[in-house]
């Protein structure tokens, strides 16, 4: 949906960093989306990285920009889950 309200197209996105509770979501979300497995996660993500609990998300953004900067990406986007069915996405541009 945040592609959609952004009026972008997945291919427009340089780098995904995906919040992994579990390694199979994001297993699943890359299948569902038909995403390069080559611009999701590129650090590993939560599984390489840890998962920080009630830190996700600053983990997520923070690993997000720095990858963005290194790899020198003009966009990203940062996703989470959350408890009881919901999620929350952001794109940031450089």
């Amino acid at each position: 949906r945040v592609l959609d309200k952004a009026g972008l197209r997945k291919e427009d996105i340089d780098l995904y960093e995906i919040n992994e509770a579990f390694a199979a979501s994001t297993v699943a979300i890359i299948r569902e989306l038909g995403l390069d497995e080559e611009r999701v996660n590129i650090h590993g993500g939560a599984v390489a990285l840890g998962h920080p609990i009630g830190a996700s998300g600053a983990r997520v953004l923070t690993t997000l920009l720095y990858a963005m900067k290194r790899e020198g990406c003009k966009r990203g986007l940062a996703a989470l889950c959350l408890g009881g069915a919901e999620a929350v996405a952001m794109i940031v541009e450089m």
